[in-house]
């Protein structure tokens, strides 16, 4: 069996595509965690309903701390290996192509870009703090 050479560059864009796959993977758990939030709170809001004890609603803060951490700490890996790619990743693989540090994963910088990108950004903020803080404060008022 002939041996083979792997190359630097090869070596990074093996690396590349395994954080890739690691952020698409943290991004998909991460958005189901919103609508795993709201089955909780729909379920123990039908169940408090329907049994008509309201102190049932004292479930939501705890469940709600735990979805909304682990949905925290996805976030803020999958911004870890975006900040990865940009500002290490990639200038590794434009030195070793001899091209502009800025050429290498255009997207990872061209996204971040968007003019609507700080109102999107707020949006998602007050989803997640309506979705994660206000519904289980809610359910303690209640």
């Amino acid at each position: 069996m002939p041996e083979q050479d792997v190359t630097v560059g090869q070596l990074l864009l093996v690396e590349y595509q395994s954080v890739k796959d690691e952020q698409k993977a943290r991004i998909g758990f991460r958005d189901n965690l919103l609508y795993v939030t709201l089955a909780v709170v729909a379920a123990v809001a039908a169940a408090s309903a329907q049994s008509g004890q309201s102190s049932m609603l004292l479930a939501l803060p705890p469940v709600c701390v735990v979805l909304g951490w682990t949905y925290l700490v996805n976030d803020e890996k999958i911004s870890a290996i975006g900040a990865y790619v940009r500002g290490d990743l990639g200038p590794r693989l434009a030195d070793l192509a001899q091209i502009e540090r800025s050429a290498a994963f255009g997207w990872e910088r061209a996204h971040r870009a968007d003019t609507r990108r700080t109102s999107r950004k707020a949006i998602q903020c007050g989803v997640d703090l309506l979705a994660f803080c206000a519904v289980p404060l809610a359910g303690l008022v209640v």
